[in-house]
Parts: structure tokens; C-alpha cells; sequence
């Protein structure tokens, strides 16, 4: 597979965008200089045998695009391991030159494209909502079978607690913009394998994915999935397409988080912060 970095005589967005800001505070007023987490488009075209279409936009903080648009397509089950033979940016005659970065283009090893007319969801994304429209259970049962649980995947309260803060270690710019949802890929033991950051939830899931998908990690069966913020639909499917047998998030799930978890033989926790937790599903992963 090859990886293409795009025009070198095209300046690349950064995941910060630097600012100036009125400070107010009891002390007094100020204006200073402030960091922002970046938010642009980035368009996700899928071509084979000559022929092209685009397949989502979605609204990310740059960085780690090549991972997006793998991790995206695998969860929605467009390529598995394999199928993907080049990711590059666009340099095609039809877009801006500043918009080349924020267009990458999924070359399939295959010399067709896919049938995505079946695909339960259209594929327009946002950062606040994920894909629009909601998908049910019975869409995804034709494609995913529960998972096997593993007798040696367990995970102890202990080791839970520790995951939050580890993760937010790992969040560097969110370390500068205060902005930043994050996604982590641990251990059993909680070493932290992975972790992505984007305005997105999703998105920061789809980057873990698509990391692993392109380094041939894939299924992640031996790992626990932390993302910040809430657990949705959204970040369990892209879970369950990827393996993750555990699913963790430090705010509340959505009733088909919890119904997709049951289904599939997921492992959810929710409210983990301040060393404590609720586990919605799956508890028999979890030793007190």
C-alpha cells in the first residue's frame, strides 16, 4: 500500500490555529494571543479501475487524514484489511490548490467500486452528530456477527480508574486549545497502545481504526477502547467493526449504545471518572 503526501508547494493545516483574544477576568482586561483547535472539511473520494466518487465529508481537526478516511470506511464496511492499495491527497486539476490537503483520495486494490447503494446510512458527516441519519440494529446485523468473547480479556476497576487520566496525558492539543475530543487504544494492563485526537468523537475513533487497519492490527479483540465525552451508536459500531470487545467513555451512553452492546456481546462503561463507573454491559469483562 502507499501512503502520498500531497503538494509540497501547498501549505498543510495544522490541528492549532493560533488566535487573538479580549481575556476578561476579576483581575482585569487583556488581549493575548490564544490557540484553537482547527476545524475544516476534509472530503473522502474512493476510486478503482479508473473511475472515482465521493464518499463523505466530514468536519475534522487536521492530522492523521489518511487514518480517518481508512478507519470511516472500514467501520461502514467498505474495505477490510487489504483492500486499500494507495491513500494520497488530491492534486486532480479540479480542486483549489488550498483545498488539496483537506481531499484524500482511497485508491482500492480491487478494479471496481463498491455497490455502497445498500450501505444503511448517507454518507455526509458532521463534526458534532457523525454520520446524519440513524442506522438500526438490523442494518448492522447483516454485517457483523456478536463478537467470541475471550476467556483471558478481563479488566480490573483498578486499572479503569487509571485510563482517563493516561489518556489525557496523551491529548497534546488539547494540552493547547481546551477543544479536543480524544480517542485511546489500552492494554488489559493499561498501557496505552494508541491514542487520537479531533474535534469529532467519531472521528478520533475512526483515526484509531484506521491506524490499525493500515498496520495490519486488526481485530483489536485484546484491547480497551476510552473515548471522551459520551458513548454513542456512532462509536460502538465503529468499535464492534473493529473488534473492541471493551468500550469505555467518561460520560453517559445513548440507549442504542447500550442496545448495540448487549446484542454484540460488548463490554460498555460509561461515567468513568473519579475512580468510579457504570457498566451497562458485559460486566463478566470486568473484575472488582
Amino acid at each position: 500500500m502507499t501512503l502520498q503526501s500531497g503538494d509540497s508547494r501547498t501549505t498543510r493545516p495544522g490541528p492549532v490555529t493560533r488566535t487573538r483574544v479580549r481575556h476578561v477576568s476579576g483581575s482585569g482586561v487583556r488581549d493575548r494571543r490564544d490557540d484553537l483547535a482547527t476545524e475544516e472539511p476534509l472530503e473522502i473520494r474512493l476510486t478503482a479501475g479508473g473511475e472515482s466518487r465521493t464518499i463523505a465529508i466530514t468536519m475534522r481537526t487536521p492530522g492523521a487524514d489518511f487514518e480517518l478516511a481508512a478507519g470511516f470506511l472500514h467501520g461502514e464496511g467498505v474495505v477490510g484489511t487489504g483492500d486499500i492499495a494507495a491513500i494520497g491527497y488530491c492534486t486532480d486539476e479540479d480542486i483549489e490548490p488550498e483545498a488539496r490537503y483537506n481531499t484524500v483520495t482511497v485508491r482500492l486494490a480491487a478494479q471496481t467500486l463498491p455497490d455502497i447503494s445498500q450501505l444503511e446510512r448517507h454518507f455526509m458527516t458532521s463534526s458534532a452528530c457523525g454520520v446524519c441519519g440513524t442506522a438500526s440494529l438490523d442494518a448492522l446485523r447483516g454485517r457483523c456477527a456478536p463478537l467470541a468473547a475471550s476467556p483471558d480479556l478481563t479488566v480490573s476497576a483498578e486499572v479503569l480508574y487509571g485510563l482517563p487520566s493516561r489518556l489525557r496525558e496523551a491529548q497534546g492539543v488539547f494540552g493547547r486549545t481546551g477543544g479536543l475530543h480524544a480517542a485511546g487504544l489500552f492494554t488489559p494492563d493499561g498501557t496505552l497502545v494508541a491514542a487520537r485526537e479531533d474535534v469529532g468523537r467519531h472521528n478520533a475513533v475512526d483515526k484509531l481504526v484506521g491506524w490499525a487497519l493500515l498496520d495490519r492490527r486488526l481485530p483489536l479483540g485484546e484491547h480497551v477502547l476510552l473515548v471522551s465525552g459520551r458513548s454513542s451508536y456512532e462509536i460502538m459500531q465503529k468499535a464492534l467493526t473493529a473488534g473492541v470487545q471493551v468500550v469505555c467513555a467518561v460520560s453517559a451512553p445513548s440507549s442504542l449504545a447500550v442496545d448495540l452492546a448487549r446484542e454484540f456481546g460488548m463490554t460498555l462503561v460509561g461515567f468513568l471518572r473519579d475512580e468510579r463507573f457504570n457498566v451497562y454491559s458485559g460486566a463478566d469483562r470486568i473484575t472488582t
